[in-house]
């Protein structure tokens, strides 16, 4: 044990010899409002409330994944852009019928756009996963919402659709033999591929260096927390690319993917991305506030370092951490930077600021080690 606690040390004091600068962040930072989070509340905080809390944290979008009007009325004449999301169950009469899109839009979009800006619309949220019955629907369901915002006048609207990073890709290490799974690479990526290249749009991902974690024990903590350490890295021998972190891994993941299905310069959005503060199954000790906090402040960091990823120098162009609210009872894992009264969960975190590192984020990543080595201890 007590050996335990000296390479705990020397790791918490090489941790304090990192003092990061400070840089302007080069990419667009949202959260997620999730509807099903907001299903466990008695009374869900007023829309209004929750679009002054967006304001107020600083944030300059809002994912909605399930696209609500009254939602998007709220921010009207507001700086936050909204990424709208039509729920899986609408696919088939979309793909069916334009008119059903352009009724869709004549509610989601035409009462509020412009004055309320909107940046994306994704068809369907991991349908693949939880609707594959529904796969043969999707590229005409996003062609119909496309040329229906065309009839409109509306060019400034891409349409896509949003996949889980654990569902499509084969492997995250090394990125370089990243794949799309059979069959879906053939019947529907490679083609939707196609659609957005010709439509200038983005590919939309769920990606949880969380999840890869926890199904990957021999990944260490470190790595998905950001935290540089001198042989926390991984090499891709194909490329020869040095990986400090896993969320750079996984985009890159990404990028390779599209790269082999002949796709390489298509944008990426990472349209749902966190850690867990709490979780109802004790085994999840990772799941805990102080690991929570250092996961999104590291990955703040990361991107206002405009360093963008190894593969592609200008990155993401957009990340969602999910989620905005934590659900009001407790079950299963909670992911909100608001508590359920939306006041802030992590107050050091600036959102939009500039302040990139300082003597208290390194002392959470103190704290973080402590915390472990006292579970295991325990």
């Amino acid at each position: 044990m007590a050996a335990c606690f000296f390479l705990s040390l020397a790791a918490i004091l090489f941790t304090l010899s990192l003092l990061p600068g400070s840089t302007s962040l080069s990419t667009t930072v949202g959260a997620t409002y999730s509807a099903s989070t907001a299903a466990t509340y008695a009374a869900p905080p007023s829309v209004d409330r929750v679009a002054h809390a967006v304001s107020s944290l600083g944030l300059s979008a809002l994912r909605l994944d399930a696209s609500d009007p009254a939602m998007v009325r709220a921010f009207l004449y507001s700086n936050t852009s909204l990424l709208l999301t039509i729920p899986n169950k609408l696919v088939p009469p979309l793909a069916a019928n334009r008119s059903n899109a352009l009724r869709w839009l004549y509610i989601h979009v035409i009462p509020f756009y412009p004055r309320t800006k909107i940046s994306t619309i994704s068809v369907g949220n991991d349908l693949l996963e939880s609707s594959p019955n529904f796969s043969t629907f999707l590229l005409p369901a996003i062609r119909n919402v496309q040329l229906s915002l065309k009839d409109l006048g509306i060019q400034k609207i891409s349409v896509s659709t949003t996949f889980s990073f654990i569902n499509v890709i084969t492997t995250a290490f090394p990125p370089s033999n990243a794949q799309f799974q059979e069959p879906a690479v053939d019947t529907v990526i490679r083609p939707l591929l196609q659609f957005l290249h010709d439509t200038n749009s983005s590919f939309l991902i769920n990606l949880y260096p969380y999840n890869l974690y926890k199904m990957r024990s021999e990944i260490p903590i470190g790595f998905p927390l950001f935290q540089e350490h001198p042989f926390g890295f991984r090499d891709d021998l194909t490329t020869g690319v040095r990986y400090r972190n896993l969320f750079d891994m996984m985009v890159d993941a990404v990028i390779s993917a599209m790269a082999v299905a002949g796709y390489e310069n298509i944008p990426v959005i990472v349209t749902e991305t966190g850690w867990p503060s709490f979780s109802t199954d004790p085994a999840e000790i990772d799941a805990n506030p102080v690991y929570a906090e250092m996961y999104i402040k590291g990955l703040l960091c990361h991107l206002r370092s405009g360093k963008g990823t190894p593969l592609r120098r200008e990155g993401v162009s957009e990340t969602y951490i999910y989620e905005l609210l934590d659900k009001q009872v407790k079950q299963g894992r909670n992911w909100g930077i608001l508590y359920p009264n939306l006041t802030s969960k992590y107050k050091e975190i600036q959102y939009s600021g500039s302040d990139c590192g300082g003597f208290f984020d390194i002392l959470i990543m103190a704290v973080g080690q402590l915390l472990v080595f006292a579970l295991l201890a325990w």
